[in-house]
């Protein structure tokens, strides 16, 4: 079978080469020509292949020859638009430049292509350039075999990686830019250099296989030194296969390969993200010292420390947010952050309850994550959830973060997809360095007892109920008569469950959207929706977006409320995701394809940090009853009507309304209810509730007389009315015996 063309490396340097001697730009689809690979066999391989070829010309002191080549429509004009630019930026950050301003950066380089044109040497050279090692194969760490001998020799025949790397830095002469440079994986070209060299070196029989992260020589290592020339022989002898792009200097060093690859070979083995600042300060040094992490709560935390074991990672880390020196562009907006300081194995659980041993190994200097960050001070991190294995992966293994891939998901797109800063939140330069272990998530400023005083008069002990039902079930429904305060204590559990009542974070962590007949799946899921542009485009719903939400910060609860969720129809809002919601199944292996998906395969599972809470009115003669799917997977609270102690001391000693007075309403509006309850063609669902008869404050003229029949008149009245619409007259003597002997 004759062998597909591929991108030519010499070819596309020759196109570019010949296109920028006549001051001109060169396509994507010229590159591929050139090569003579059909273009739907070039596109995806493309960026790559430039990536290889950037990477060569700045190893040369050449500029980004790729700032010429342009979209087929844009030869012409040279100009570089969406992904044409953001592959040039692309380039850039890849060999440590830093660009401010895009559009001068794209021209500055076109201008610098243009006048390297005029001098460069015909061919790309790369089958004789000692710079790109031996058959392009990526061995330029070949020159770094000698000196890992000589460094650990230096060393006492042991040390660790790091260790290793600022002994050759000093005694060799390391090019700067494979000190600033950086491979996918997050470490410099050097490091990854010096990782190969070590891995050719073990095979070779000269060091020991690293054991706890230390790197040791063998009996043979100690008496070798080996010449260029007998390092190449080395390497070309053991036949080690390398990346099939063939280039090691931008290949994950294997060590990390090697570390990442065990990582989850223990099934039982857990993860877990902890604090370290106590009220005393930060407590890493002693940890570090005394080789253990302490639960410094005696009341939080304790069922999390109990499930700690020895063989599990931990990671001491620290939460705040930055919004200036951030490795990424965006816009100075408040970007959350977690540094790692150190890791370590749990190696024995103490029986305080409070203490484990760990072996520690500080990260010096420490290492930033960013966008999925935890802020709790104890967190396990799931294995099987797909963002947690990265920050896994980056805490523990050594991994980069890959900060487009974080930049594309539709959480953080939506969140930073605009260039201006956010001025909702005053975030000075003093905060970025700011510790937020003790955030509204550990010190709730909104609990049960603000929603006693906010005017609730359900009893306390049935109000934390209500609150655990929500924590374990995940769903729950308040249904109840009308005016018994379903949305107000629905919002009330939602801020009690975050922990905060302040507008920026509820406006974070709490959506509230309305059933209605015309909602659809497309609506509140996913769906096609016309741009302005023209066209369609497939748009995330708000339940998709606070799922997202709540995956995106994992530590923290997030909560959506849907206010009348018998008013539509449930089953074909929610579609597949209705089976999702059961919370047996919020976890990343029950995940389903959905109806409209933006790639194939692409599946989805509700986390367990997002809670529902429905409303439902149960005296709407215009719903019918609601699915038993969805039954199933919420818990159902029933509200009533609230007129008593509680409620009669808010109105008097609140409000200010005469004690007599409240009487005569509480007294009214109970026998009506009584009525309602009675009359067979109503029944007790279509009481009259509390809500009607509570005002929110102090009433000006004090008159609870007055402003009792204005409630009547206007809202308990016409109600009514509705109840009895075939019998008017039933309705206008309720309506009389509630304001008797209040004046007009």
């Amino acid at each position: 079978m004759t062998e597909e063309p591929r991108l030519d490396l010499e070819k596309s340097y020759s196109a570019i080469r010949h296109a920028a001697q006549h001051e001109m730009c060169v396509s994507y689809g010229d590159l591929a020509a050139a090569s003579g690979v059909a273009w739907n066999k070039a596109r995806l391989p493309m960026p790559r292949h430039l990536e290889k070829l950037v990477i060569i010309a700045n190893e040369r002191g050449w500029p980004i020859l790729s700032a010429i080549v342009v979209n087929k429509n844009d030869v012409g004009t040279g100009k570089l638009d969406g992904s044409a630019r953001e592959g040039l930026l692309a380039a850039a950050r890849l060999i440590g430049l830093k660009v401010d301003d895009p559009e001068g950066f794209v021209e500055e380089q076109q201008k610098k292509v243009f006048e390297w044109a005029k001098t460069a040497p015909e061919t790309l050279g790369r089958s004789t350039d000692a710079e790109a090692g031996q058959k392009g194969r990526g061995s330029r760490f070949i020159a770094y075999m000698q000196p890992v001998l000589d460094a650990l020799r230096a060393l006492g025949g042991q040390a660790r990686p790091k260790d290793v790397c600022n002994w050759i830095r000093e005694h060799e002469d390391v090019p700067e830019y494979e000190l600033t440079n950086t491979v996918k994986q997050g470490q410099s070209t050097f490091e990854n250099r010096v990782a190969w060299a070590r891995l050719y070196l073990m095979k070779a029989g000269f060091l020991n296989a690293p054991a706890r992260g230390i790197w040791g020589l063998t009996a043979n290592g100690r008496e070798t030194n080996l010449s260029h020339e007998e390092a190449l022989a080395l390497v070309r002898d053991l036949r080690v296969s390398l990346p099939d792009s063939g280039d090691a200097d931008h290949a994950p060093a294997p060590e990390q390969i090697e570390r990442a690859a065990t990582l989850f070979d223990d099934p039982n083995r857990r993860f877990w993200f902890a604090g370290a600042s106590w009220d005393e300060g930060d407590q890493l040094e002693r940890f570090v010292r005394e080789g253990i992490w302490q639960n410094g709560y005696d009341d939080k935390f304790s069922e999390l420390v109990a499930q700690l074991r020895p063989g599990d990672l931990i990671a001491i880390k620290a939460s705040f947010v930055q919004r200036y020196n951030v490795p990424f562009d965006v816009g100075e907006k408040p970007v959350s952050c977690m540094r790692i300081k150190a890791v370590g194995t749990v190696t024995e659980t103490l029986d305080d309850g409070r203490t484990v041993r760990v072996d520690w190994e500080v990260l010096e200097p420490p290492r930033n994550w960013y966008f999925y960050t935890y802020r709790t001070t104890l967190v396990m991190a799931d294995r099987d959830d797909a963002n947690a294995r990265r920050l896994i992966l980056f805490a523990f293994a050594g991994a980069s973060q890959d900060y487009e891939f974080w930049l594309r998901q539709p959480y953080w797109a939506r969140k930073y997809g605009g260039r201006s800063a956010d001025t909702e939140l005053d975030i000075t330069a003093e905060e970025e360095t700011a510790e937020l272990e003790g955030n509204e998530a550990e010190h709730p400023h909104y609990g049960i007892e603000n929603i006693v005083e906010d005017g609730c008069f359900l009893p306390q002990t049935f109000l934390e109920n209500v609150l655990h039902r929500l924590r374990t079930k995940k769903n729950l429904i308040l249904q109840g008569p009308p005016g018994t305060g379903k949305t107000w204590l629905a919002k009330r559990l939602a801020y009690a469950l975050i922990g905060s009542n302040h507008r920026n974070v509820a406006k974070a962590r709490m959506r509230i959207v309305q059933f209605h007949p015309s909602l659809s799946y497309e609506d509140f899921v996913r769906g096609w929706r016309p741009q302005n542009g023209g066209g369609l485009a497939l748009v995330d719903g708000i339940f998709l977006e606070a799922i997202q939400a709540a995956g995106a910060e994992p530590d923290r609860h997030f909560v959506l409320i849907i206010e009348e969720i018998n008013r539509g129809n449930p089953a074909q809002i929610f579609g597949e995701l209705l089976t999702l919601l059961e919370d047996s199944k919020r976890k990343p292996d029950e995940a389903l394809e959905l109806a409209y998906r933006h790639y194939d395969g692409e599946r989805l599972f509700i986390p367990p940090n997002l809670h529902v809470i429905g409303t439902m009115n149960i005296a709407d003669r215009s719903l019918a009853l609601v699915d038993l799917a969805l039954r199933r997977r919420f818990a159902f609270v029933t509200l009533e009507p609230q007129l008593g102690e509680a409620w009669r001391h808010w109105c008097v000693e609140r409000c200010g309304l005469d004690a007599a007075d409240i009487a005569r309403v509480e007294e009214r509006l109970t026998a009506l209810n009584n009525e309602i309850t009675g009359d067979r063609s109503l029944g007790s669902q279509y009481r009259i509730g509390h809500s009607y008869v509570t005002p929110l404050d102090a009433l000006p003229s004090a008159s609870a007389g007055a402003w009792f029949r204005q409630v009547v008149e206007t809202e308990i009245g016409p109600l009514l009315e509705e109840y009895w619409f075939e019998a008017p007259d039933k309705a206008a003597q309720a309506r009389k015996r509630l304001l008797a002997d209040f004046p007009e």
